[in-house]
């Protein structure tokens, strides 16, 4: 086993963990990366998008040769009940820029290039590795780390945990509590393999471009979550996913509400013919602000899911877990070039950096966003969708019925539903949430 010391040892080889690893050796320092996964992305069969603006920080040149999948030129979101869905979606032909803003990319073919990527900038990258243990001095500092291969401990001045969302090494050292699951939201998605002129024919799309499809209502059976399809080249990204609290309460099965999406009217065409050929489960941080572990002590620093940073009002993670990296990177660079140890003190350097980023400040603005969509699941996730769907068919059916009745009819179903307080409660609280 390696026995020589180094500046900085970063555990897990995420979003998060490259881009730390990467700053850190593209700057001098010697660095040394272990990820448990036979390589990285290994454990990352789903698509995802990615946001160019953060990766351009890290890697300027990084569209000369990663593997992007389409970049997107069309958003949409869907409020669903059981048979129909109502829509609204932006698409705009800026997106057609020579540096477009966001692609759709596959993790597991995105994380290897990644992982080039940090070994060309001098960092050392083990695979199949498991960090047992964290090292502690005297004084209780973070010094190394033990893992699961033959040798003793290795040893370095800092070591960055990005180790994903469960985080059990740094819960099982004492440096953060376990997520708690309704902080954490389980995601299981499918990939779709259809010929790339059939999903540009179905999605309206021509040539690169991609689009993304997000969805709330009845699919998630009044559990707070989220449905998505992504397109790919020649693949569709397809799931969903709900609090782990939801899923142990109401013992619904994940499978079974990705099984039902798929057959849902207004997806079932999107799919129709494609062929199945990788499942996923993955667990995303949906606490926000108010589950923000401590970052930062002596000999640590913890960054992207580990640190709990995924804004889930704007599905935005890739690009938080890339900025917490590149940020903890840069303070670390910057402590070792004034040749500071890193103390908790001086690490506290790398939380206020982050806290003067979007990182922070977007986290901060929907601090109580979850709790808001959390504890009351059933009207925001059912009972609206229901109604909109009620009240759009209403609208779009002609029968003869005079207008005026059809609305008179829809304010009736949203009062009988929510009550007037309830209708203005909920439009205060969400705005109060919101802003």
């Amino acid at each position: 086993m390696i026995e020589e010391k180094f500046d900085a040892i970063v555990i897990g080889a995420g979003m998060s963990g490259n881009a730390a690893a990467y700053t850190m050796a593209k700057n001098g320092l010697k660095v040394l990366q272990l990820e448990r996964g036979e390589y990285p992305g290994s454990k990352n069969v789903q698509g995802a998008i990615m946001y160019a603006n953060m990766l351009e920080k890290i890697i300027p040149d990084f569209r000369d040769d990663a593997p992007l999948e389409r970049h997107l030129v069309e958003q949409r979101l869907w409020v669903m009940d059981d048979t129909s869905h109502t829509g609204i979606h932006y698409r705009s032909d800026d997106f057609n820029e020579a540096k477009p803003n966001r692609y759709t990319i596959i993790r597991a073919q995105f994380d290897k290039w990644f992982s080039r990527k940090v070994r060309q900038a001098g960092a050392t990258v083990l695979c199949e590795t498991t960090v047992t243990e964290l090292v502690r001095d005297a004084q209780g500092k973070v010094v190394g780390v033990r893992t699961d291969r033959a040798g003793g401990a290795i040893f370095a001045d800092v070591v960055v945990l990005a180790e994903g969302v469960s985080g059990l090494l740094g819960t099982r050292a004492g440096l953060r509590k376990m997520p708690k699951p309704q902080t954490v939201a389980l995601a299981v998605k499918e990939m779709h393999f259809l010929p790339d002129e059939v999903i540009e024919q179905r999605f309206g799309l021509n040539g690169g471009e991609g689009c993304v499809i997000e969805a709330v209502g009845t699919i998630s059976r009044s559990m707070a979550g989220l449905g998505f399809l992504y397109t790919n080249k020649e693949s569709v990204s397809l799931g969903i996913g709900c609090l782990v609290s939801d899923f142990a309460k109401k013992m619904e099965s994940p499978y079974v509400l990705l099984d039902a999406l798929k057959n849902h009217p207004s997806i079932r065409p999107l799919i129709a013919g494609s062929e199945v050929k990788e499942y996923a489960a993955h667990l995303i941080p949906e606490g926000g602000y108010k589950a923000i572990p401590q970052l930062f002590g002596d000999g640590w620093v913890v960054v992207g899911d580990a640190a709990q940073l995924n804004n889930a009002v704007h599905r935005e993670g890739s690009n938080l877990a890339m900025t917490s990296g590149r940020i903890a990177g840069e303070a670390i660079v910057q402590l070792k070039n004034r040749k500071s140890p890193m103390t908790k003190r001086n690490l506290a350097l790398y939380k206020t950096v982050l806290d003067k980023s979007f990182v922070v400040k977007d986290l901060k603005k929907y601090k109580d966003m979850p709790n808001l969509l959390h504890t009351d699941s059933r009207n925001f996730f059912t009972t609206y969708p229901q109604l909109i769907s009620q009240g759009a068919q209403n609208l779009v059916r002609v029968d003869g019925t005079p207008k005026i009745e059809k609305e008179k009819a829809t304010t009736a179903a949203f009062i009988k539903a929510r009550s007037r307080w309830g209708l203005v409660s909920d439009v205060v609280r969400l705005a109060f949430a919101w802003r």
